[in-house]
C-alpha cells in the first residue's frame, strides 16, 4: 500500500512538472507572439513586385563651410542650439532663403519628453523657428518610429512643438518609401527607406538625443538615420554597427545636432525612468556626425572601441572621430 502511494505522489508531481513546463512553453509562445507584433512594421513592402531601385540620395551638405563644431554647455536648449549655431558660422550660411528643409527627428517611442527617449520638443520648436526665421520657406518634421506614428509625435510633444513653430510634421505612409541600393552596400540593397520627406527638401538637419542603446551601445546621430528605413528592419539588428555605418554612406546632413542635456545612461534607447538619465547640460552641432558622436560617446562614459559603427563610419570617410582636429568652439551659456 505504501508503495502504491509513493506511486500516486510520483505520478502526481510528474503531472504538475507536465503542467508547469506546458504553462511556461505557452508563455514563451505568447512573449515570441508579442514580440513579432512588436517587431512587425506597418510600412514594410506588400509583396515582392518589380520596384524602381534608386542609387542614392541627394547630397544636403553645405561643402563651402568645410567640418565645423559647437560644443555648448549649458541647460536651456534654446540658448544652447542658438549659440552653438551662432559658433559654426550661423544658420543664414546653411540655410538659404527659399530652402525646404527636413527636420529628422527622433520620435521613434510614444514617450513623453522628460524621458529624453526622442528629440526634446523645446529643440524641435526652436531650430524649425530659426530655419524660418533666416528664410525657409518650409520646415517639415519626419520620422518612421518604431511604435504607431501618430502616437509617437504626439505624445513626445513632438507634433505640437513643429505645429506651434510654424512646421508640418509629415507621417509615414506605404506610399512614403522608395528601393534603394547603396553602392557597394551589402546590407542596403533594394531595401525601402523613407524618401518622400527626403525628396522635398533642399537640406537636412539630423536631431538625435545622447542614449545608451541595448544593442549598439549607443543611440547618437550616425544610429538616428536608422529611422528612415522601411520594411522589417529588425532584421539588421545582427548586424547593427555595419546597417549604421551604410546609412551614414548613403546621406549627407547639412548638419547634426546631439542633445545632450540630459544623457540617457542605461536601459536605452527606451529608458522609462528618470533614475536613467544624467544631467550631462552640453549642446552638440556639428557638420562631421562622425566627430559629434565621438564626442558624445566620452559624455556617455563609453569608448570609441565600445561602439564600432563610429570607426567604421570613418573608415568609408563620412568623418573625423578625432573631433579635436576640428578644432570645436566650446562655449557656455551660463
Amino acid at each position: 500500500m505504501l508503495h502504491l502511494i509513493k506511486i500516486q505522489n510520483s505520478d502526481s508531481v510528474g503531472r504538475r512538472e507536465f503542467l508547469t513546463r506546458c504553462t511556461k512553453a505557452g508563455l514563451s509562445l505568447t512573449t515570441a507572439c508579442a514580440l513579432a507584433y512588436w517587431f512587425y512594421d506597418p510600412m514594410a513592402p506588400s509583396g515582392r513586385q518589380k520596384v524602381d531601385v534608386l542609387p542614392g540620395l541627394p547630397d544636403y551638405s553645405v561643402p563651402e563651410m568645410g567640418n565645423r563644431m559647437a560644443i555648448v554647455r549649458g541647460t536651456d536648449r534654446a540658448k544652447t542650439i542658438r549659440l552653438a549655431l551662432e559658433a559654426i558660422g550661423g544658420l543664414e550660411r546653411y540655410i538659404r532663403p527659399r530652402d525646404r528643409v527636413l527636420l529628422k527627428v527622433n520620435a521613434a517611442f510614444a514617450s513623453p519628453p522628460m524621458l529624453c527617449a526622442t528629440s526634446h520638443p523645446d529643440l524641435v520648436t526652436e531650430i524649425a523657428r530659426l530655419c524660418l526665421k533666416v528664410g525657409a520657406s518650409s520646415v517639415i518634421v519626419a520620422d518612421n518610429p518604431i511604435n504607431d506614428p501618430a502616437s509617437c509625435f504626439a505624445l513626445s510633444g513632438i507634433e505640437k512643438a513643429a505645429r506651434e513653430a510654424g512646421a508640418k510634421v509629415v507621417l509615414p505612409r506605404r506610399d512614403s518609401f522608395r528601393y534603394f541600393t547603396l553602392e557597394g552596400g551589402l546590407l542596403i540593397r533594394e531595401w525601402p527607406l523613407l524618401y518622400a520627406p527626403l525628396q522635398s527638401v533642399d537640406k537636412v538637419i539630423g536631431m538625435a538625443p545622447l542614449k545608451d542603446h541595448h544593442r549598439s551601445g549607443a543611440s547618437m546621430t550616425l544610429k538616428n538615420w536608422y529611422g528612415l528605413l522601411g520594411g522589417r528592419r529588425n532584421i539588421f539588428h545582427q548586424d547593427i554597427h555595419n546597417i549604421i555605418k551604410e546609412l551614414s554612406m548613403l546621406l549627407k546632413a547639412t548638419f547634426v545636432v546631439l542633445d545632450g542635456t540630459a544623457t540617457m545612461m542605461r536601459n536605452g534607447p527606451t529608458g522609462g525612468s528618470l533614475s536613467d538619465l544624467k544631467e550631462t547640460g552640453t549642446m552638440i552641432v556639428s557638420t562631421d556626425p562622425v566627430a559629434a558622436d565621438a564626442y558624445g560617446a566620452s559624455l556617455l562614459e563609453r569608448t570609441l572601441d565600445e561602439l564600432p559603427f563610429i570607426k567604421k563610419a570613418e573608415a568609408e570617410g563620412v568623418g573625423m572621430s578625432d573631433y579635436a582636429s576640428l578644432n570645436p568652439k566650446i562655449l557656455t551659456t551660463d
